[in-house]
């Protein structure tokens, strides 16, 4: 194959228009590395094509390496590996588009690459995933940990596959019919591939899941299970949803998977295990193939446009001909115009016989298919048979090493040697007439395969005498084209003359000599013609001789068809009667065995019922006992975790009564009461040890009552287990005390819930309202005390004291004014929120549904309306020469960190877009300035107000100066001493300020936001980005 039809087919093959990739393009590409023997040709086209900049581009690129890996040459793999990174590179740009064909690019990628990874870690799978069982158990080695991880490969291998189908089905308008559309087929096409790829995986799937189950406890895989459970709904959902559409109904015919999943606990449902099987008719013609035009059409077309020629150059009667001088002169046909019509009858003769013959042909042809396609199906199904006979041998096996295995058990029990050989005896007798019987059917399936070879090489010939036939038949159109083309050639050269002689005839009489020589030589051209008709008609015997042939032939092949078809049903019927059997007999073995099976399933689920319940005692014991452990007296918990432990319990405990119920009605119904036994004492246990330790933080009274009640709940779960462990008792085990004791439990939880919880949510708009109002209020009043004081320092104080009253009063105005317009531009946000939130629902009801959000605002609200009137009273006090300066410049970054809280507690619900936070924030950077403010004012006040005293040392001797040292490094010891301790009760203030404050508002850790805490910390030159909470942002 040449090189540069490959490059143009890869380059045809994968275009920017939005259409299907061309089933000859793909074909090419594939044939050319099977040419070259690897995929250096197609990547060196690839990579001169710009796939990270057209998105459809990428796509068909995709679909045509899913095929060359597929079907292309093996070494087209050891050539892709290289470009592995650039694909996942690939992947995570194409990621980022979330339209078009952007996300399907990514996925399809990921998908390549795990292909890729998958058939390197494991050469022994072909590109098409096409393996026989023997084949599949080499591939893992005969190890059942090889096996383990071939299972968790295919499932992440088929995850990918399924992620492409629902991508893709996700991406089309199934409204409409996308299908038949040439952008909907770009996209449908590459699925064709997956198809292919999930059959064969899910069967693999399904037949190591099997021989796991085989090797491995059952809880071991319940993973594997799961997952295959999920990818099983996902496969059978797009298989059917593909089958549906028109586009996969011409190309493809899609298997349709079983309405329930295998039972992998059950070793015989591997006999009912039917694989997939993906059929491409090998005649369907994919929407962008060339239609196929009729031959027997196209020869009646030819021959009404030879027909019409005919006419046109001879003219359609003798009568209407101007130029028959024969005619004109009264005189009959000449001998020319009587071959031509002679000719043209046997011409038209002709032609009917060969379209007779191309329709004998035709119907031959399609009738062989026919029966061919019918000798396939039925040696598929006796393929199926076979293989259905092979499990059924090998479930036989099994059932035989249970057998034996049960035969040393009863040998152990009875110890009665002579009844377990003559056991064995009977056991081998009958596996020795099962593997006789095997290999008969063995040689009878051996026989049908040489039959089926012999009917395929009768078809083989068949086909190639039809070849021939189809040979000749080219041949004599061939031959027939070129006589009609000397025909009209002829025709052409005569009407020329005809029309010279006119020109003659009219200019003068004399040139009728010339007319005459004329004449002659169309005589001897009649003559040629005459030779010519002559050769057709030994070409019209030959043909007919071939034709006569070709049915004498049909008529033998369909002779040996019959016979053919006879034989195979004799085959049939055996095989049928002997397969009868081997059912019988595997129906005996099967109850014979199930009784045994059912027998020690009885015992193992007592015993393991007996289990279960000893364990649940002792986990319910050691909660009581670790109730009495004074280590565990240090535990804490709050009411809350009590409720949701104790809620828990009581509806696990009512799951338990009804599984209770289920086991005494049926005693085999042990799997659901396992469970519930295994989570009613581990909630239980929760539930006791979380009651201890919420009594330890709880008041005197309840918390005694809390303790009793769990000692109470405690001895009722190991009383009721017992009863339930006790074959005799049984069916009178009560589990209502234990639920009574949970319900007094959870009543005692409600007592013990904050105050904070108890408001109702009715009630949380109208406080909503109070708060901000109180707020409002109480900075106005703060304003008018600060305004009297200032009034009162200038009338009574003069010099430095009043510019230093009147500097700190002016800055503290001034921030009153700022939180004063926070305030009101918080109620405007928080309008907003409201009325764009609430829907027709009213603002209470708003309110009540986000409660938390509500919980924060009253308590922005509450700290702002509180740091107000301690900052009035601090500076009332510093005015009086009764109060610190510090005192001022703390309660000024408290009520600063309060108004934070408000707007951040505004902030949450608000629209980044909106006019009213814009306000917010502005007024929160004019109350971090004013902060700024006091806090600059209050320390320059400090310094003008305190004396300076002067250091005279002068007078001093050396023993006192070092005596001075010493006290002074005392000093400064016992002050960084007392400030180390300050600074750690400050830090042990504020984290119990948070936990009560979380406790009182019901603040929740793992909510939609973080409620700030009332004690922040301000740093005035970060502006918002400055605020920070101690407790919780540290």
């Amino acid at each position: 194959m040449e090189l540069g039809k490959v490059t143009v087919s890869i380059n045809k093959a994968i275009n920017a228009q939005e259409v299907a990739v061309k089933e000859k393009h793909a074909r090419t590409c594939i044939l050319g590395t099977h040419h070259e023997k690897g995929a250096q040709t197609f990547w060196s086209v690839v990579n001169r094509l710009p796939l990270s900049g057209n998105a459809v581009l990428c796509w068909k690129f995709c679909h045509v390496f899913h095929k060359l890996l597929q079907d292309g040459h093996s070494n087209v793999l050891k050539d892709s590996m290289r470009y592995k990174n650039e694909l996942s590179d690939m992947s995570r740009m194409w990621g980022h588009l979330s339209e078009g064909y952007g996300q399907l690019c990514s996925i399809y990628l990921k998908l390549l690459r795990t292909k890729m990874e998958f058939h390197t870690k494991n050469p022994r799978f072909p590109g098409n995933l096409q393996m026989s069982d023997r084949q599949l158990d080499e591939a893992g080695e005969n190890d059942v940990n090889n096996f383990f991880q071939l299972t968790v490969e295919m499932f992440d291998y088929l995850e990918c596959e399924l992620n492409l189908f629902q991508t893709v089905f996700s991406s089309l308008d199934m409204s409409r019919s996308v299908s038949v559309t040439a952008a909907g087929q770009c996209r449908l096409a590459p699925l064709i591939q997956v198809i292919l790829d999930c059959s064969h995986l899910y069967d693999y799937t399904v037949k190591l899941l099997f021989k796991l189950h085989s090797c491995l406890p059952a809880d071991t895989l319940q993973g594997h299970r799961d997952r295959f459970l999920e990818q099983f709904q996902k496969l059978k959902d797009l298989f059917y949803r593909s089958s549906n559409l028109q586009y996969f109904k011409q190309l493809i015919q899609i298997p349709q998977l079983p309405e329930n999943p295998p039972n992998f606990l059950r070793a015989s449902a591997l006999s009912e295990h039917i694989s997939p099987v993906v059929v491409i008719p090998a005649e369907a013609s994919s929407p962008d193939s060339e239609p196929i035009t009729d031959l027997v059409e196209m020869d009646a077309a030819s021959q009404s446009l030879f027909d019409n020629k005919f006419d046109d150059i001879f003219g359609s009667s003798v009568s209407c001909d101007p130029f028959n001088f024969n005619s004109q002169n009264g005189m009959s046909k000449d001998d020319k115009d009587r071959l031509i019509e002679q000719l043209y009858r046997e011409i038209t003769g002709l032609k009917e016989e060969l379209e007779n013959f191309k329709a004998e042909s035709t119907r031959g042809a399609v009738q062989l298919r026919g029966r061919a396609s019918e000798l396939e199906a039925e040696l598929a199904e006796q393929q199926h048979l076979k293989q259905q006979a092979q499990d059924e041998s090998e479930f036989l096996r099994t059932e035989l090493e249970e057998l034996k295995k049960q035969r040393e058990d009863t040998e152990k029990a009875q110890r009665s040697l002579t009844e377990v050989e003559r056991r064995a005896q009977a056991n081998e007798q009958r596996y020795s007439k099962l593997k006789e019987k095997y290999s008969e059917l063995v040689q009878n399936h051996a026989d049908l395969l040489r039959k089926n070879a012999e009917v395929t090489k009768q078809i083989t010939v068949a086909r190639q005498a039809q070849g021939d036939a189809e040979q000749e038949k080219k041949e004599l159109e061939d031959s027939f084209q070129r006589v009609s083309e000397q025909a009209q050639r002829k025709s052409q050269e005569q009407a020329e003359v005809l029309e010279t002689l006119k020109r003659e005839l009219a200019a003068s009489r004399q040139e009728l000599q010339v007319l005459q020589g004329t004449l002659e030589s169309s005589t001897q051209a009649g003559a040629e013609q005459n030779n010519r008709i002559a050769s057709l008609e030994q070409e019209r015997d030959r043909l007919s001789q071939a034709a006569e042939q070709h049915r004498d032939e049909m008529a033998a092949l369909q002779a040996e068809l019959q016979q053919l078809q006879e034989t195979l049903s004799h085959k049939q019927e055996s095989s049928r009667i002997e397969l009868e059997m081997l059912q019988t007999q595997l129906r005996d073995k099967q109850e014979n065995a199930e009784q045994v099976l059912q027998q020690r399933l009885a015992e193992e689920q007592l015993s393991l019922l007996q289990g279960t319940i000893h364990e649940a005692k002792r986990m319910v014991q050691d909660a009581l006992a670790h109730m009495e452990d004074p280590a565990h007296v240090s535990c804490t918990g709050s009411a809350d975790c009590l409720l949701a432990q104790t809620l828990a319990a009581s509806e696990c405990s009512e799951r338990l009564q009804d599984a209770h119920s289920k086991y005494l009605a049926d005693g085999a119904a042990v799997g659901s009461l396992l469970p519930c036994l295994a989570l009613f004492a581990h909630l239980v246990s929760n539930t006791l040890l979380q009651g201890s330790a919420t009594s330890h933080v709880a008041p005197v009274e309840p918390a005694d009552r809390l303790l009793e009640l769990c000692k109470q709940c405690g001895s009722e779960a190991v009383s009721y287990l017992s009863a339930l462990q006790d074959p005799g008792t049984v069916a009178s085990a009560d589990c209502s005390l234990v639920t009574a004791c949970l319900g007094q439990i959870s009543a005692i939880g409600e007592e013990l819930r904050p105050r904070g919880l108890d408001v109702q949510q009715e009630e949380l708009g109208d406080l909503v309202d109070k708060e901000m109002a109180a707020t409002a209020a109480a900075i106005e009043t703060a304003s008018a005390r600060i305004e009297e004081m200032l009034s009162k320092a200038r009338a009574g104080d003069t010099g430095v004291k009043l510019e230093v009253n009147e500097r700190i009063l002016g800055s503290c105005t001034g921030l009153m004014q700022a939180i004063h317009v926070l305030v009101l531009a918080s109620k405007d946000l928080q309008r907003e929120i409201v009325e764009s939130g609430r829907g027709a629902a009213s603002p209470k009801e708003f309110y009540a549904k986000n409660s938390r959000w509500t919980e924060g605002l009253i308590s922005a609200s509450k700290a702002v309306g509180w740091g107000a009137t301690v900052m009035v009273d601090a500076a009332d006090l510093v005015v009086q020469g009764k109060g610190t300066f510090e005192e001022l410049m703390v309660c000024s970054r408290e009520i600063a960190a309060s108004t934070a809280q408000l707007v951040a507690a505004s902030k949450v619900k608000a629209d980044k877009d909106s006019a009213n936070l814009c306000k917010l924030q502005q007024a929160s950077r004019g109350v971090n300035q004013a902060t700024a403010s006091v806090v600059a004012s209050t320390k320059a006040g400090k310094s003008q107000v305190e004396e300076k005293d002067s250091m005279d040392f002068s007078s001093m001797t050396l023993t006192q100066i070092k005596r001075q040292e010493m006290d002074s490094q005392v000093r400064v010891l016992e002050l960084e001493n007392q400030l180390q301790k300050e600074r750690q009760k400050l830090g042990e203030l504020r984290k119990k300020h948070y936990e009560l404050a979380g406790v009182a508002e019901g603040w929740e850790e793992d909510g939609e936001w973080c409620q700030p805490c009332s004690s922040w910390a301000a740093d005035p030159g970060k502006g918002e980005a400055g605020w920070r909470s101690p407790a919780c942002h540290p």
